[in-house]
């Protein structure tokens, strides 16, 4: 587990919390953790990544999957459920 040194800026929301694990030396994951229990899983926890940190640049990056980064991204283009940002029409824009 990492610690959150670097200060995440987003809030989990209710009902989730986030962990953040050291992935190389300058490079953690983060994730989204759901609080409930489910029966599917026999009460593990259920969780899902948020995307990554680069802790030496201060750089976010969209996950790819669990185990790759993808591109860069700026954390006000990030939401507190995920870092890959959102693909909306010219339509959907005006309405957000």
């Amino acid at each position: 587990m990492f610690d959150n040194s670097f200060n995440f800026p987003h809030t989990a929301p209710k009902g989730y919390h986030y962990e953040f694990h050291t992935k190389t030396s300058n490079l953690c994951s983060i994730w989204i953790v759901f609080d409930r229990e489910f029966v599917y899983n026999s009460g593990s926890k259920t969780s899902c990544i948020w995307g990554f940190y680069d802790y030496k640049r201060g750089d976010y990056f969209a996950p790819i999957n669990s185990k790759r980064k993808g591109k860069q991204v700026r954390i006000e283009d990030t939401s507190p459920y995920t870092a890959m940002p959102l693909n909306l029409s010219i339509l959907e824009q005006c309405m957000v």
